[in-house]
């Protein structure tokens, strides 16, 4: 497929955005995914979902090495919880062709819901870490939500991951949005990683594309992280219930109305 100049500019710029709201609180996938479905029609879904995990993949590993240079991060949950999501986002990703839009979307809309209800009704979530959550018991819980349950759900559908992530560890362990932000960075690198090895192994990554792609990525999300970190939790709590709302939105829209 060729593409002419405007498309080009377009999806470069779409890759910068989603690199950037990445970086913030997860989510790029909901910009980036539907222009790459538009802007090339003749594009199977599949292969969109593998050029967006190549993209994705260089802007979540810049942003965590961004994070990890300005802030600590919780390398005990963050460490354990990469390492299984490389393995099950590849098992999701193997899987995706199984599991129809329609069973899933409605799952997922109660789930963001819960989501955005549970920051709304909780105004002091994330604001500043609570280290009393961070049991052992917990620990074990986080990484296995994160590196199990959200690493196979990033296989098989994608979009949210980085939400998702960053409320499980604030939740689970108690850290504030911004170091959430961080390991979430880091076990979204292993997701996207496990889940492009299964693209590229049945010739679902357009390559060229896709690597011009991941340079604007990369960009937006330096951006990105470095604004997190300089403007601290609140603002990352208000780009995270944007991105659900979006989130939102958008499944609504393609389960009852784009018939």
């Amino acid at each position: 497929m060729e593409l002419d100049p405007s498309t080009v500019v377009l999806l470069l710029t779409a890759a910068a955005l989603a690199g950037w709201v990445d970086a913030v609180v997860g989510g790029g996938g909901l910009l980036l995914l539907p222009v790459l479905l538009v802007a090339v029609p003749g594009m199977p879904p599949a292969t969109a979902l593998g050029t967006n995990k190549l993209t994705a993949i260089a802007g979540t590993s810049v942003a965590a090495v961004t994070y990890a240079r300005r802030t600590r991060i919780d390398w005990a949950v963050a460490g354990p919880a990469g390492a299984l999501a490389v393995v099950f986002a590849g098992l999701g990703a193997a899987l995706a062709g199984a599991v129809p839009p329609s069973a899933y979307r409605p799952v997922v809309l109660v789930v963001l819901l819960s989501v955005a209800l549970f920051v709304v009704l909780r105004p002091r979530l994330g604001v500043s870490a609570v280290p009393r959550r961070r049991t052992r018991v917990r620990v074990v819980v986080a990484v296995l939500v994160a590196g199990v349950g959200v690493a196979l759900y990033d296989g098989l559908i994608g979009p949210g991951t980085g939400t998702f992530l960053v409320v499980a560890f604030t939740a689970l362990v108690g850290a504030d949005f911004v170091h959430g932000s961080a390991m979430a960075k880091v076990v979204n690198a292993g997701t996207n990683a496990g889940a492009l090895v299964v693209f590229a192994v049945f010739g679902h990554v357009w390559w060229v594309l896709g690597a011009a792609m991941a340079v604007c990525n990369i960009v937006g999300a330096m951006v990105g992280a470095r604004m997190a970190l300089r403007r601290g939790a609140g603002f990352v709590r208000v780009v995270l219930l944007v991105v659900v709302l979006a989130l939102v939105a958008r499944l609504g829209y393609d389960q009852w109305l784009a018939r």
